[in-house]
């Protein structure tokens, strides 16, 4: 049976997203802390990834318009593939860090040249496809931290045993992504039509060096680009916050670590299921309206968590949030590659995810300094006033058509 390449890309995304979430979620501080990290090292650790998306983001995309993007997935596959059996020899804290630098590589390459390559292939159906792909990466999301935890919990009579475990399981699955990306036929993202772009054969037609750094002065000095980039940013910055401070919150009012747990994955269920469905609705209905809505239903629920404190009342505002979040990411990608030409989608994306980066990394700072200062309560209401800003950054800044043909 042949799979058409969207799915096959939906597939290696599904792998890999789980690969790399199987790394950190939950194995990743517990791993730090058995080898000695304080609470401030366990942090660093985690961050390091992060960084790696922030710098690495861009010159991926970059290199995908320049290389193809077929070479850029292969790429990331093989270090989704080769960093979990490096864990297996971790005895120092700097050996860990060293592979999460590494493994950072992975992500930071794939999901930009992947989002770039869902952009390349449609353009009526861009939202509903990139939410589509966006859900299966989801899904692996989702179900990682379930399969670590229980591979952690069986072996809990020894403790470094189950860790090895982990990192096989995470490593069986980048492999598994590696030969889904293998499969891909190349693309030329220079190539006029949506999957005629496909073939066997690789077709030396890409972008000279010139024309891709020509390419990317384009898109970076584009304001439509740049200001749904801090969009994107801001929203994850509220997430940020959510998915570390929301639990700390509700145990200090009284709630269980079970019904904590509920909320996220509520709300991650939420984003999953209607992130097609939003994609869908803002190829037919427009973006910038959908964004800018998303936006503001995405502040009214991070700040209204300051005024409840019981089990109800936060549910039904962690799956609004959740839907907050499907609404303007499903609408973000695919209006930033309505605003560039195919040529320069893969660093459009890299854009996109380096500063998106910035804001999932910068909100729990942010947010724990608030927190540490004036409670819980101003911290979430202080996210809402920058959510607000963003979207009144977006209301006014944006004074461009909403299409672009590409």
């Amino acid at each position: 049976m042949r799979f058409s390449p969207f799915i096959l890309l939906c597939c290696t995304g599904l792998f890999a997203i789980f690969s790399s979430t199987i790394s950190k979620s939950p194995v990743l501080p517990l791993f730090a802390s058995y080898l000695g990290a304080d609470p401030s090292g366990v942090g660093i650790i985690a961050s390091i990834s992060a960084f790696t998306g922030i710098v690495a983001s861009i010159p991926a995309g970059m290199l995908s318009d320049r290389l193809g993007r077929k070479k850029m997935l292969m790429f990331s596959v093989i270090v989704f593939s080769t960093a979990p059996f490096m864990y297996l020899f971790v005895s120092r804290l700097w050996h860990l860090a060293l592979i999460r630098f590494y493994h950072g590589f992975a992500t930071a390459i794939f999901i930009p040249v992947a989002m770039a390559l869902v952009a390349d292939l449609f353009h009526k159906e861009r939202g509903e496809k990139i939410g589509l792909f966006s859900t299966l990466t989801l899904a692996g999301r989702f179900m990682a931290p379930l399969v670590g935890g229980s591979i952690i919990g069986v072996m809990g009579f020894n403790q470094g045993l189950g860790f090895n475990a982990v990192y096989l399981v995470c490593g069986l699955t980048g492999i598994t992504a590696f030969i889904l990306a293998w499969k891909l036929p190349e693309f030329n993202p220079t190539l006029k039509g949506g999957t005629e772009g496909f073939s066997g054969e690789i077709k030396k037609k890409n972008l000279s060096w010139k024309e891709t750094f020509t390419a990317f002065k384009e898109v970076i000095s584009s304001r439509g680009i740049l200001i749904t980039s801090i969009v994107e940013a801001a929203i994850l910055f509220a997430y940020g916050t959510f998915e570390t401070f929301l639990p700390l919150y509700a145990v200090k009012n009284g709630i269980n670590a079970y019904e904590t747990g509920i909320f996220l994955s509520a709300q991650v269920l939420t984003l999953a299921l209607t992130k097609p469905l939003m994609g869908r609705f803002s190829d037919r209905h427009g973006r910038r309206p959908q964004i800018l809505a998303g936006v503001i239903t995405g502040a009214f629920c991070i700040g209204s968590f300051s005024f409840f404190k019981s089990f109800i009342p936060l549910l039904v505002l962690s799956i609004l949030f959740g839907l907050s979040l499907s609404i303007v990411t499903s609408a973000t990608s695919a209006f930033i590659a309505d605003l560039s030409r195919k040529e320069t989608h893969g660093s459009a994306m890299g854009i996109l995810g380096s500063i998106m980066d910035i804001g999932h990394t910068t909100g729990p700072i942010f947010s724990g300094i608030i927190a540490a200062y004036f409670g819980f309560e101003k911290a979430f209401i202080g996210v809402a006033l920058i959510l607000v800003a963003a979207a009144l950054l977006f209301r006014t800044g944006l004074i461009i058509k909403e299409e672009k043909p590409s």
